[in-house]
């Protein structure tokens, strides 16, 4: 049955999914980047970057059953890039170079029409800007029975969590506080929307939990 996910997504302690003013420098806000301490060092990490050899065990684990049955992803602007208001022109085609991590359509959120780009690997970016409903429908066309992944940011999954949408979200706890940023759950009554924790699994770095809508 096709799904709607969220996988290996961190936050922090206090709950944030990034941390506050994103830069080119910063695509994460500030101190962001702390949050995959635990994803960085992996084997699908690092082949995934360089093509060498990185850490197996539990983080691995996971970070690998968050890339299987995806056949296609939706992200926020934000999470595409950090510029803001009409696009200037089409030079800007993410952070992931020619050769982007995802190999599927990728459905981004904006407000501003932009044509769809088509990148190495099976990446094509398609800009939305008729909202989540429409974006979460072009992804079902096209994934073929197999999951939609939602990336992020944080609002995205807000959005999509608010309305009941996500079947299953991957999440790992970070051993680190951003004070600020956006924050995941806050406002949120998972209960009341019918989801509970389902696993938890602590690794050296990270805890790792699923929450799932309670069938």
């Amino acid at each position: 049955m096709q799904r709607i996910r969220v996988d290996n997504f961190s936050i922090s302690i206090d709950g944030f999914g990034a941390g506050p003013d994103q830069t080119l420098n910063d695509p994460l806000g500030k101190n962001g980047m702390t949050l995959h301490q635990w994803f960085f060092p992996t084997d699908a990490f690092q082949q995934m970057v360089s093509g060498q050899p990185g850490e197996k065990g539990v983080d691995n684990d996971i970070a690998l059953k968050g890339l299987e049955q995806v056949g296609a992803c939706i992200m926020g602007r934000n999470m595409f890039g950090p510029i803001r208001g009409n696009w200037p022109d089409d030079n800007w085609k993410g952070w992931w170079e020619e050769n982007p991590p995802f190999h599927c359509p990728v459905f981004v959120l904006t407000h501003h029409a932009r044509e769809s780009v088509t990148m190495e690997g099976g990446t094509t970016f398609h800009f939305v800007t008729e909202g989540i409903h429409e974006a979460l429908r072009r992804a079902k066309e096209v994934a073929n029975g197999k999951d939609i992944r939602l990336c992020g940011g944080t609002s995205t999954i807000r959005q999509y969590l608010k309305e009941g949408l996500v079947d299953e979200l991957r999440i790992a706890i970070s051993p680190t506080l951003l004070g600020s940023g956006e924050h995941l759950f806050n406002g949120i009554d998972l209960v009341k929307l019918g989801y509970k924790c389902v696993q938890n699994t602590p690794s050296g770095r990270a805890t790792h939990i699923i929450i799932a809508k309670d069938k």
